[in-house]
């Protein structure tokens, strides 16, 4: 079903949102890979080459955004999805230009997970 398209990336520091998200994604039916830093992260996107990464913004040292540009360089047919808890978090430039929007930022906390699967489901169209 859904792991056909690829693997999901999950990238939060905070174990409970990291680990309910990827559940839930699991229970949805996605092939989910979990990284708690950007460099973890980095790694798993070599390894894994995932369709996906839902990148939390603020992280122990590299932050989401340098996240995004380094995966991107990397593998740049990935897409992302950013999920953050900052209510003023304005994409950077650099990060619009890889034709990342608004549509794609997602605020914690969540209050329905089924919003992540619209946004994959969006992105994979």
């Amino acid at each position: 079903m859904n792991a056909e398209n690829g693997p999901i990336l999950v990238l939060d520091d905070d174990p409970s949102v990291l680990f309910g998200l990827a559940a839930y994604l699991e229970d949805e039916g996605y092939d989910v890979v979990t990284a708690s830093t950007g460099e973890e992260a980095l790694k798993l996107t070599d390894a894994h080459q995932p369709e996906i990464a839902i990148i939390d913004m603020r992280l122990p040292g590299m932050d989401g955004n340098a996240v995004i540009l380094a995966a991107h360089g990397r593998h740049p047919g990935m897409k992302f999805i950013i999920l953050t808890g900052s209510p003023d978090y304005l994409i950077p430039e650099g990060v619009r230009r890889l034709g990342i929007s608004p549509d794609d930022v997602i605020h914690k906390p969540l209050t329905d997970m089924a919003e992540i699967v619209r946004a994959i489901h969006r992105l994979q169209a």
